[in-house]
């Protein structure tokens, strides 16, 4: 891995305290409260495009410009290890047919998103 592919990884996955996201990135939130700094490019992505669609669904837009994807922190770092890794459109169908969501949100002592055992592993 390049240098410069190993720095984006990392900042594709790291939690900042800043309030802005680096030239290139998108500040996000998952619903356990941590902050990704997501590569505009995976914006575009279906797997991205029907997270942002349930994000909107569920949480509305905010007040403060804040975007909170549906799901927690490891699925969030699952679905950016795919995109890292350059995954088909297959694999990304795969993704979303095995999300699981919860008819009811109301009470957020579990993400609304979780990623079934059969995906449990991405390595690098």
């Amino acid at each position: 891995m390049s240098a410069f592919a190993a720095s984006n990884a990392y900042a594709a996955t790291s939690c900042t305290t800043s309030s802005v996201a680096d030239k290139g990135h998108c500040a996000m939130y998952t619903a356990d409260g941590r902050r990704f700094e997501v590569p505009l490019a995976y914006l575009g992505t279906m797997v991205f495009s029907e997270l942002l669609r349930m994000s909107q669904e569920e949480f509305g837009f905010t007040r403060d410009g804040r975007i909170t994807l549906p799901c927690d922190a490891s699925v969030l770092e699952y679905v950016m290890c795919l995109l890292r890794r350059n995954a088909s459109e297959e694999v990304e169908k795969a993704f979303l047919s095995s999300v699981v969501i919860p008819c009811q949100h109301s009470n957020y002592t579990s993400p609304p998103v979780a990623v079934h055992q059969q995906f449990a592993v991405c390595s690098s």
